[in-house]
């Protein structure tokens, strides 16, 4: 199908996102306006605290382009015959790292930027974490090359270059390109007169990288907005990235955070008067007007097809360089769709019984085919205190688990969406990944009262024990009973022995409760009866489970 947008008169482009992640100042913003000749409208450290700072606040965006390469000439055919690089360059700084998930979601190549004097520091390790979670493709760049001696530049590049490697070993990046550059030789104070050096390169390099990324103009739209701003007399402009579906002049979208519709008044790409866009275009949509101060952030769609959710369920995987346990009723900071919010944090995994219901004989025909469910309300689970780190009952496979959260506020966000688990709290200077977990959203509870009207069919139990002491002739040690229930206000329990009990039981109770009898010379037991009757104390030990969310909290036999 070809693309309908025209990134030059009468040519058809592509559009690859690549995002340009590392630690603070290692060179990102620089990086990318070597790299550009186009910059929009979000680009370049605009924000008034970023240029106050020096540093990147936002996401910035620019692009360049340059002709199809040979090997996605082959790929694409006739679909396209320009390729335009959309650099996101997202903030290194500590605190800001909820702004850089929500970069690192809309892009297909990663450009980790590491300085080459201080070499991998703590965001860089989270940027590469981040780019694990979200994205298949990386180039590592090597900056500030200009601040070695030039006698041990290249025995410098060799060493961080073989170091960058062993890093990425076990890492779905294993064997990615490592490249060196100066993007702003002598600093960001130098004139800019002074050439960067290496970049020439890196374009050669990102055009041998690019690929032909999945686009789908199917289905219901959604794009992340990460700018919006007014235009007098024309209207709200916002800008982002299609991460699903298309958009066209003259459609209705909706911006479920301000709970409103508007229509889509004209469209650009790069200054560009585009008709409309599609999956992975990063696109300006002007629509009527609305106070853009109340969007800076955040999703529009297809009327109707986002949730707003007060809690969640997901698939929950703790990640290796997070330090800290995972405990159930904890806080963390949940980025899920385009946003952060603190959420109470609850685990649980299958029981073992219902854990080996529901798997297709292998005789059936579906057994090839059946893909496990990820997640059903009809299984059994287990309460866990904390999410478990050893190995599951299958031989060598981390165990499954899931979380609930609880949101703080109401969040809108995608069904199937990426969710990461984390504590931006810590101590932004200490040397400790502050990730904790990621997972993918499974089910959304959209009611506020989500307590009463959904929690109720999630079986989750905890498993109780008590012990008490036989009062009548109902159990004894070594029968099994079952409990039919309490037994007045007084907390006792009524359990039946459906096989009786056994004869010498018997005789323990009787002889118990003629100790607790009147004394009389003739029924006083003797010493000999006393003894035997302390020594074989009769207990009574119930094991049941209560359901966490049952509003009745009801004793349910184990």
């Amino acid at each position: 199908m070809a693309h309908p947008n025209a990134g030059n008169t009468g040519a058809r482009t592509l559009n690859f996102n690549v995002g340009v992640l590392g630690h603070v100042d290692s060179g990102k913003t620089s990086l990318a306006r070597a790299l550009s000749s186009t910059a929009s409208t979000a680009a370049f450290d605009k924000n008034p605290q970023s240029k106050e700072r020096g540093i990147t606040l936002d996401l910035g965006f620019s692009a360049f382009t340059v002709p199809l390469p040979e090997h996605l000439r082959e790929a694409c055919g006739e679909r396209y015959d320009h390729l335009q690089f959309t650099l996101v360059d997202c903030p290194g700084h500590a605190s800001l790292i909820r702004t850089i998930i929500g970069g690192a979601q809309i892009i297909d190549l990663m450009l980790l930027v590491v300085d080459i004097v201080k070499g991998m520091q703590t965001q860089t390790a989270e940027c590469l974490l981040i780019g694990q979670l979200t994205c298949s493709h990386m180039v590592i760049i090597l900056n500030k090359t200009d601040l070695l001696p030039d006698d041990k530049k290249q025995s410098a590049i060799d060493k961080m270059t073989k170091r960058m490697h062993k890093t990425l070993e076990n890492t779905r990046f294993k064997g990615c390109p490592v490249i060196a550059v100066a993007a702003k030789p002598g600093g960001p104070e130098a004139p800019d007169t002074e050439e960067a050096q290496g970049i020439i390169e890196l374009m050669q390099l990102l055009k041998a990288q690019a690929f032909l990324p999945h686009r789908d103009p199917s289905g219901c739209l959604l794009m992340a907005v990460d700018h919006c701003f007014s235009i007098r007399g024309q209207g709200t402009v916002i800008t982002g990235t299609i991460l699903q579906g298309a958009l066209h002049v003259n459609d209705t979208l909706e911006i479920p955070a301000l709970k409103v519709t508007r229509k889509v008044k004209s469209m650009q790409m790069f200054h560009k008067p585009v008709p409309s866009a599609m999956q992975g275009d990063r696109v300006g949509v002007c629509v009527t007007q609305f106070d853009p101060k109340l969007l800076e952030r955040g999703l529009v769609c297809t009327p109707g097809s986002l949730s707003t959710l007060h809690a969640g369920i997901i698939t929950v995987q703790k990640i290796e360089y997070y330090r800290g346990a995972l405990c159930s009723r904890a806080k963390f900071h949940i980025t899920i769709g385009h946003e952060t919010v603190m959420a109470r944090v609850s685990f649980f995994s299958r029981t073992s019984l219902s854990s080996q219901s529901e798997v297709p004989s292998s005789g059936s025909p579906s057994a090839e085919e059946a893909t496990p469910d990820p997640f059903s309300f009809d299984w059994e689970f287990h309460y866990q205190e904390e999410y478990l780190t050893g190995k599951g009952e299958t031989e060598g496979q981390e165990q499954e688990q899931w979380a609930l959260l609880e949101f703080e506020r109401p969040v809108t966000c995608p069904p199937l969406c990426l969710v990461i688990g984390s504590r931006l709290d810590s101590d932004i200077h200490s040397n400790t990944c502050r990730l904790a977990f990621h997972g993918k959203l499974l089910e959304g509870f959209e009611d506020k009262n989500y307590t009463e009207t959904s929690l109720p069919r999630l079986k989750i139990s905890k498993d109780k024990h008590k012990e008490g002491a036989v009062e009548r002739v109902t159990l004894s040690s070594g029968e099994t009973g079952v409990i039919e229930g309490g037994f007045g206000q007084s907390g006792k329990i009524k359990i039946r022995v459906p096989e009786g009990l056994k004869e010498e039981t018997k005789q323990l109770l009787s002889s118990s409760s003629k100790k607790k009898g009147k004394g009389g010379a003739k029924n006083e037991p003797s010493k000999e009866d006393d003894a035997k009757a302390d020594s074989q104390p009769i207990a009574i030990h119930l094991n049941f489970k209560r359901y966490v969310y049952d509003p009745q909290k009801k004793m349910v036999q184990s």
